[in-house]
């Protein structure tokens, strides 16, 4: 409305042949209502050469001032800048506050970090430059620290922190009320709702606290440790996590969640333990299959077994977020675009991982054997 009003202002002021007919030296609007030509009057006064004078209408509540020449004449340089600002602070304004509160749930949107994205992406913009740009410079020429005794403690809060988000996901939803085919988002402030959206919130800030993994590769010098595929799930699983947070705390999408949980209690469980000592070193045999478990999961966020064969037995039936397609329970159906391109490329990425990290060694490792055993022969 007051963006119309603004328009047909400016349209007026360019076809009112009355306002060029004001003579020269008449800047009261009384006097000047007799030299116009039957459409109304553009400007609600000018009562003085050079004073700035109010629009008759105003753009979200405020009236922008121009200018009046010698002649009567508004300058319409000015007046163009102004209602130019003020449609661009109007239209960014309205487009912020539509993405950031009108489509943000209600329940969530005041919580620690979820109520503007700028927080958020502070913290990623300094993650990223501290363990790209500024840690390794500050390291280059230090000894690397030791930490064991924080990476214990640190390892041993993730494990219970992922054990918290575990149980909850399953005892709040996946193994009593939720449907494995389709499950909707909550709205409502009952307490079993906003007990799944804590446990989305409590998932938000572990991949938060995630980024100190990358903080302490680089502080033990650990660069080789640093790859793509880590910076890539260590910078995209927070930003994922907060918008489900601020729009979807709950339903279908959070089975990603509870699975990533459990794979985390193993491998912080690994981390851990690794971290006590070779005394417990020589215990994790089970490395490498930390990310086949990982691949796993990746399979499980495509492949859902809640079809049962007629002998009991789980199989598989439908991708587990594909299944949106077929089945319409008022969870977002868009989130499947976002959701399987990023677990493709994920597999990818571990599956990749895991042949340069295993299977390339093995064969090294087979090679050297053979040849060891061909220079004794």
């Amino acid at each position: 409305m007051a963006n119309t009003c603004f328009f047909s202002f400016l349209n007026g002021l360019k076809r009112d042949v009355g306002w060029a007919m004001a003579p020269r030296g008449v800047h009261d609007w009384r006097e000047f209502g007799k030299h116009h030509v039957g459409r109304p009057v553009p400007v609600s006064c000018c009562s003085q050469v050079g004073r700035p004078v109010s629009v008759s209408c105003s753009l979200v509540g405020r009236p922008v001032s121009v200018s009046c020449s010698q002649v009567g004449r508004p300058r319409l340089d000015n007046l163009t800048q102004d209602i130019t600002m003020e449609l661009s602070n109007t239209t960014s304004s309205s487009m912020w506050d539509y993405l950031f509160v009108d489509l943000a749930d209600p329940r969530t949107n005041d919580w620690f970090l979820i109520k503007s994205p700028t927080p958020g992406l502070t913290i990623m913009a300094s993650y990223l430059f501290f363990v790209l740009s500024w840690g390794p410079r500050y390291m280059k020429h230090r000894k690397p620290f030791e930490l064991t005794n924080i990476l214990i403690l640190y390892n041993f809060l993730q494990v219970v922190f992922s054990v918290y988000i575990f149980c909850e996901g399953l005892d709040a939803g996946w193994l009593t009320k939720y449907s494995w085919t389709c499950e909707p988002v909550d709205v409502s402030t009952s307490p079993e709702a906003l007990r799944i959206a804590t446990g989305v919130y409590m998932y938000f800030l572990a991949k938060i606290s995630e980024l100190l993994d990358t903080v302490f590769f680089v502080l033990r010098k650990k660069e080789r440790q640093i790859t793509f595929l880590h910076l890539y799930h260590h910078t995209g699983m927070p930003m994922v996590s907060w918008g489900c947070t601020k729009y979807y705390p709950g339903g279908h999408g959070t089975l990603i969640g509870l699975i990533n949980s459990f794979v985390h209690i193993i491998m912080y469980s690994y981390y851990m333990m690794s971290a006590m000592g070779p005394q417990f070193q020589k215990y994790l045999w089970w490395k490498k299959y930390i990310t086949t478990l990982q691949m796993v999961v990746l399979l499980v966020v495509l492949v859902d077994t809640r079809a049962h064969c007629n002998t009991g037995q789980f199989c598989l039936a439908f991708l587990h977020s594909f299944q949106l397609l077929f089945h319409d329970c008022g969870y977002p159906r868009w989130t499947l675009f976002l959701t399987l391109p990023n677990a493709i490329f994920f597999y990818y990425l571990f599956n990749d991982f895991y042949y340069k990290e295993y299977e390339q060694r093995r064969t090294k490792d087979q090679k050297d054997r053979d040849d060891k055993d061909a220079k004794r022969s």
